[in-house]
């Protein structure tokens, strides 16, 4: 794969570090809240997070019993630029853009883990997630075929049109075997960023289903890992077109 390079340009839409945890038993939703005053500096809006289910049953006669549980809090910053959500399945911190760089947003996610983690007393993380959804905006004048941008692009039968597509959503699922762990490509049309733009999502998901203890610094270099993974996914997936684009 290409290496890395930083774009004054970068196209991250939202970041996202997602540890899924197994709390204490008895564990109670409330304590969650005690959270807040912790971070409300940073922090200013505190939202519960309620979790829907819907189950049908067919037999002996049809029912549908649909629920609703507090699961947790969503805190948000005042700029909005920063979202925080504790609940009792895990932890998980957004960053919206602008984006300033991944050690920033890596030390935000560390203190307010840190503070998840002595409030919550989790018995272990279950699942280490990065997600970076990026936001592609192509001049529409310049675009005849998105392979000049993407390395990657949906095939169009040569019997259909080539040049009417107004919407498609494209997932890989690959495993990184090096890495034990996924990586989902999402790759779809966005609403357009201006009339005279072709928008298109390009969102990188990485994950790995494993146990870890939660004072074990492995998962966090595991997040490392996960990143390096993600920025040299994105080169191979753009080409030099794209990246004259947002340097």
């Amino acid at each position: 794969m290409q290496t890395p390079r930083h774009y004054s340009k970068a196209p991250i839409k939202e970041a996202i570090i997602d540890l899924r945890v197994v709390l204490p038993e008895g564990f109670s939703v409330d304590k969650l809240g005690g959270i807040h005053p912790l971070i409300d500096d940073r922090f200013s809006s505190k939202e519960p997070l309620i979790a829907g289910s819907f189950m049908l049953q067919a037999a002996p006669s049809l029912t549908v019993n649909a629920s609703q549980q507090h699961n947790g809090f969503v805190f948000r910053s005042k700029d909005n630029l920063k979202v925080f959500q504790a609940t009792l399945s895990g932890f998980t911190f957004n960053r919206l853009t602008p984006y300033e760089s991944w050690e920033e947003f890596r030390d935000d996610a560390r203190y307010l883990w840190q503070i998840y983690k002595d409030i919550c007393e989790p018995v272990s993380v279950t699942r280490a997630a990065v997600r970076y959804i990026n936001q592609l905006n192509i001049p529409t004048k310049e675009l005849d075929d998105l392979r000049e941008y993407l390395s990657t692009v949906p095939e169009v039968a040569p019997a259909l049109p080539q040049k009417q597509l107004s919407s498609f959503f494209m997932q890989l699922q690959i495993p990184q075997v090096d890495l034990n762990c996924m990586l989902i490509i999402n790759e779809a049309l966005a609403p357009p960023a201006a009339p005279e733009f072709v928008s298109i999502i390009l969102d990188f998901d990485l994950f790995r289903e494993h146990i870890w203890q939660t004072d074990d610094e492995d998962v966090w270099r595991f997040l490392e890992a996960l990143r390096e993974r993600k920025n040299q996914v994105f080169e191979a997936s753009i080409t030099e077109k794209t990246r004259r684009l947002i340097e």
